[in-house]
């Protein structure tokens, strides 16, 4: 049985044209090694070499000692671990970024850094979230980036291993967080910075610890002084050392105080000085951390806040509602209720007090110190009011925004239509390139206002940003993402409840566990889903579950079970008049003739919806039907129109630089070049499949994929290689418990046996795949079993 994705197609950013295949020059060997056999690969034209570290800070001073010391172990092959520790506000980061500009050029294969937001107010960054935004990064597209933490972090390492890299980690909490991010090589560096001593990281990873401590007073005096040099003159020094006293030496509070210095050329140190000691002395502390550091940062902070206007206060306090640490001009404006224009000003305020960082073009981020303040400040602040209509407009922005992205990148993925916002304007796109880019820098946000909003009381949006954002995480198999939001949705939309919303929670929570391979797990889901469409009735909602059905009766090769339930969905969506679900129906209904060797219907049947499918301009389902017409065409040995439909629908997959399609439908044209006599172009096209199958991480594909590598050698002559291959893929489908596809493969396997004149050795895996045949009644599992008794017989 052909192996397809739920109701709609799997996406991808990465094709590689078949025009490729076409002589081993373009073609390198692979690490790869499949039962000793090398696997080949396509050179990439120039690895991505990425560029991620953030500037350095201005006026940073001295730290003499600690650069020198971070660069000792320099060298032709560094492999070092820095953990830099220290207190809040201390300088870690500037610390490492600033020794980090300064040596990158030993890593010319790029620097990639992470903020992990291990002491933010809001939630720290998962491992498998950066590992995803790092695979990325290194050039890995977003659907050949497995589901599994452990394989992200195999995979992240395999692409570091030859590569010199530097990577900062900044911000964490705990060794787990950092353990998945480090690369299993010596030739690459990495960075951590902590408030914590991580010291698992020291004894089991072999990390170096530097405690980053507080300035001296010489040090701390400089920094002050060269911030306000081109502001100030004529300041006592002994004024100065006060300052850096009252800011207990810790450069973040001394950046802050002495951007307040410089933005008051006529105001004397001294009573700058007096300002802050009466700050001091009505401090209340707003957190459980205690000490001389602590009090002074946030002596400093409110010294700062209650220096800015109101409008720029209150921007401030809005911004501790931010679901993220990091946000964007257009999203502060949602937040505060105002013009991007006037937003502008507002940030540009507290970036000047140093109370927001700019990290990029229209981009923004809070110290989590900075965001802990926000927080507490807006908690007294007594307009409530105002809080809970910046919590309404950032959520609704980030709804409309995602939606809005989603109808350009995923037009046929849209669930729900949304009632338009009344007060925010959200994010517009004119290209899917510009859409795909949001949704990529927003995502940890995204994910972030879904948690907001049900924490926040807002359920009806909760379930209507998870519902969204289901399409941008199948899309790109982000199942950490989207098993965190769909659960959220549907206590959501229980609380409230909206039952047509629990019924598209229920249904995303079905196709992330078809997506992946948890098939009881999907049923069940599906089948809540049903049970309350049909009961509201919901006819759409009702034929989408009966066909996820389907899908599930297809994967388990019920045919029969199967093609009912596409034929009731079919007949629901003709009665709708949806064009685009009657196609897609169609194409299901040929597949479960095609399994059963109604190769004649199933032609007609996606000849039909290949037609609508093209009028309506959905690719994405017309390549899938195309791969299946291949199928047919090759079957009843019409192998030119064979080979026309697959390369269409390769056409396809490349047009739209789509990975997963590419593999899948890959193997069908490696049984279309062997059915035509070219074994050895679909040796490279078997071999490429399974290679890029691989890396996505879908083992069950990978394993046709190596299956037809070996079909390809055997027609090569070469059965010891054929059965290598066809061994991986029976131990591959016996893990999986794939009855149908383990039969195919031993059957295989039996064959290259034979040839080897491997006779009782050959028999042993012709009965296991007669007996497995067996449990299937359908007429091709007849056939094959009918096949491989006569072959029993003759040899």
């Amino acid at each position: 049985m052909a192996d397809v994705q739920a109701e709609e197609p799997d996406h991808g950013p990465e094709h590689v044209n078949r025009s490729r295949l076409s002589g081993p020059a373009d073609l390198v060997q692979a690490r790869d090694v499949y039962g000793g056999v090398h696997f080949h690969q396509d050179q990439q034209s120039g690895d991505p070499r990425p560029r991620q570290l953030p500037g350095a800070v201005h006026g940073f001073v001295n730290r003499a000692s600690e650069l020198r010391r971070l660069s000792q172990p320099l060298g032709e092959e560094s492999g070092v671990l820095w953990v830099l520790t220290g207190t809040a506000g201390v300088g870690k980061t500037s610390l490492a970024l600033r020794w980090a500009h300064s040596v990158r050029q030993d890593f010319p294969h790029g620097q990639l850094y992470a903020n992990l937001r291990g002491y933010d107010p809001g939630q720290p960054a998962d491992p498998g979230s950066v590992l995803d935004r790092f695979l990325r990064a290194l050039g890995t597209p977003g659907t050949a980036i497995p589901a599994d933490l452990d394989d992200r972090a195999a995979l992240y390492r395999s692409l570091l291993a030859d590569r010199r890299v530097l990577i900062v980690l900044d911000n964490a909490s705990t060794a787990r967080q950092i353990r998945p991010l480090l690369p299993g090589t010596s030739s690459c560096l990495v960075v951590v910075t902590s408030r914590s001593l991580l010291s698992g990281l020291i004894t089991r990873d072999g990390g170096r610890r530097l405690t980053v401590r507080i300035l001296d007073q010489a040090d701390a005096v400089n920094l002050l002084q060269t911030v306000t040099a081109d502001y100030r003159a004529g300041d006592d020094p002994d004024e100065f050392t006060e300052l850096a006293r009252l800011c207990a030496c810790l450069p973040l509070a001394l950046r802050i105080a002495a951007e307040r210095a410089a933005s008051r050329p006529f105001m004397t140190l001294a009573e700058l000085a007096q300002d802050l000691r009466d700050e001091s002395a009505l401090w209340e502390a707003l957190t459980a951390e205690d000490g001389e550091e602590a009090d002074a940062v946030r002596t400093v902070f409110a010294w700062s806040y209650r220096a800015l206007s109101e409008p720029v206060a209150r921007m401030f306090r809005l911004l501790g509602l931010h679901p993220g640490a990091e946000f964007s001009t257009p999203a502060a404006a949602a937040l505060a209720g105002v013009s991007t224009n006037q937003v502008r000003h507002l940030l540009d305020g507290l970036v000047n007090s140093h109370l927001v960082e700019q990290v990029g073009t229209g981009r923004y981020r809070l110290h989590d110190l900075l965001r802990a303040y926000a927080i507490e400040e807006q908690r007294k602040f007594a307009n409530t009011e105002d809080q809970t209509d910046g919590v309404r407009r950032i959520l609704a922005w980030y709804l409309h925004s995602a939606d809005a992205a989603v109808a350009v990148t995923l037009q046929f993925n849209r669930t729900m239509p949304l009632d338009p916002p009344h007060d925010v304007i959200p994010m517009t796109f004119t290209s899917n390139s510009e859409a795909t880019a949001w949704l990529d820098a927003e995502r940890d946000n995204l994910v972030a206002a879904t948690k907001a909003a049900a924490e926040h009381g807002r359920p009806h949006t909760a379930w209507q940003l998870a519902a969204v954002l289901r399409s941008v995480f199948m899309h790109n198999n982000a199942f950490e993402e989207w098993l965190s939001t769909a659960p959220l949705g549907l206590d959501a939309a229980r609380a409230i409840g909206d039952r047509q919303g629990e019924a598209e929670a229920l249904e995303s929570l079905g196709k992330a566990h078809f997506q992946a391979r948890r098939l009881t797990e999907a049923a069940r889901f599906h089948e809540a889903a049903l049970a309350i469409r049909t009961d509201i009735g919901d006819d759409h909602g009702t034929a989408v579950s009966i066909n996820a059905l389907g899908l599930l009766g297809l994967r388990h090769r019920r045919l029969d079970e199967a093609r009912a339930h596409f034929e009731r969905s079919l007949a629901i969506f003709e009665r709708l008049g949806n064009r685009r679900w009657q196609a897609l129906l169609l194409s299901n209904i040929a597949e479960a003739a095609y399994e059963t060797g109604d190769l004649t219907n199933a032609i007609s049947l996606l000849t039909d919806a290949i037609d609508v499918q093209r009028d309506i301009g959905d690719e994405g389902q017309e390549g899938n039907s195309l791969f299946f017409l291949s199928m047919s065409l090759r079957e009843l040995e019409r192998i030119d129109e064979a080979r026309l439909a697959i390369e269409r629908a390769l056409g396809i997959a490349d047009k739209h630089a789509n990975q997963v399609w590419t593999a899948h439908w890959l193997v069908e044209c490696a049984r279309v070049e062997r059915a035509s006599g070219e074994p050895a172009t679909a040796l490279e096209a078997a071999h490429r499949a399974a290679t890029i199958q691989r890396t996505i991480g879908d083992q069950s594909r990978e394993a046709m994929a190596l299956d037809e590598a070996g079909e390809a050698y055997r027609a090569l002559g070469q059965p010891k290689e054929a059965s290598a291959f066809h061994r991986r893929a029976t131990a591959a489908h016996r893990r999986m418990q794939d009855k149908w596809q383990l039969a195919i493969s031993l059957h295989h396997l039996a064959l290259d046996l034979t040839d080897e004149s491997r006779h009782e050795e050959a028999h042993r895996h012709w009965h296991e795949a007669h007996s497995l045949l067996a449990t299937f009644p359908d007429a091709r599992s007849v056939r094959m079993r009918e096949q491989i008794f006569g072959l029993m017989e003759r040899r």
